[in-house]
């Protein structure tokens, strides 16, 4: 297998987590920065994130997240958000494309033409699913990062979104889509299994 398939194979959904054991800032911001190689609608990076590792703002968020044990014992939480309006960045994010000499200015013009044409104008909840569906590829993301450097990661989905919104101040254009719990394995996680290909696939 190439060293890609062993992370793969190997990333599990972990729940149980070495409360003791650190990660250092530093390594979590390579690691997000890592990330943001991500693919993204029309390149706007509609992602955004708070990490939490403050050990009593933990302990508030536990509540917050159905009192699930790893938002506590876990090195830090990573919470993954959207934001409905990326489409802002637009410009900044073009002219570094140019200075970067990955594009020319024609391109880059045309392209913020026609984003700043057809994102303002786009219903919210169509923004909120582009800023979703951005957010899922980044996760995936951070989790084979973490893996490939010996952290062990779960995804939570389950907390109460409103009270998170609440809780971190959230611009109405920011809202909670996922946690990303990170650090070491207290506990083995249990293998799953998955179901055939020929009942999830169809070639034509």
């Amino acid at each position: 297998m190439s060293q890609l398939e062993q992370v793969m194979k190997s990333r599990k959904s972990v729940r149980a987590y070495d409360s003791t054991y650190k990660i250092e800032k530093k390594e979590l911001e390579e690691i997000i920065e890592l990330a943001t190689s991500a693919p993204s609608s029309s390149n706007l990076q509609s992602w955004r994130f708070i990490v939490i590792q403050d050990q009593e703002l933990k302990k508030e968020l536990r509540e917050i997240g159905n009192n699930q044990a790893q938002i506590e014992d876990s090195s830090a939480i990573i919470a993954v958000l959207g934001d409905t309006e990326a489409y802002r960045n637009v410009e900044e994010i073009y002219e570094q494309n140019v200075s970067l000499g990955y594009m020319d200015q024609a391109i880059a013009d045309r392209t913020v033409n026609n984003t700043q044409s057809l994102y303002p104008n786009l219903p919210k909840p169509i923004l909120t699913q582009i800023a979703s569906y951005d957010a899922g590829l980044i996760s995936m993301q951070i989790l084979l990062l973490a893996k490939e450097r010996g952290y062990d990661t779960v995804v939570m989905g389950g907390f109460d979104k409103a009270a998170f919104a609440k809780r971190f101040e959230l611009p109405e254009n920011q809202f909670p889509i996922t946690l990303i719990a990170i650090g070491k394995a207290a506990a083995p996680a249990f293998n799953t299994s998955r179901l055939p290909l020929d009942k999830i696939t169809k070639f034509y």
